[in-house]
């Protein structure tokens, strides 16, 4: 079954986003509407086991964009992520 979309087109991008790059969106309830969950399990990840965001269903200040780039920039700095584009981009030159 398909998520349901975020309510704020930013968030909803950011989202797909995440998704584009392999990360699971988890649905929640109430306004913690689910979580972006890493697809690597790395020992660098940041926790751990894997990097996980929430995703909120009525962000604090959604006019602001916040929470879209937020969640942009935890997919973006992933570490195993990061190094695997690097690795990418040192192979093409």
């Amino acid at each position: 079954m398909a998520r349901p979309s975020h309510p704020k087109k930013e968030v909803e991008d950011a989202l797909r986003h995440a998704e584009g790059q392999g990360w699971r969106v988890e649905v929640g309830s109430s306004h913690r509407l689910g979580g972006c969950i890493c697809p690597y399990n790395d020992e660098e990840c940041r926790c751990g086991e894997f990097c996980i965001t929430s995703v909120w269903g009525t962000p604090k200040n959604p006019g602001n964009h916040a929470h879209a780039h937020a969640l942009r920039r935890v997919v973006d700095n992933c570490t195993t992520h990061r190094e695997q584009r690097e690795a990418d981009d040192d192979a093409k030159e």
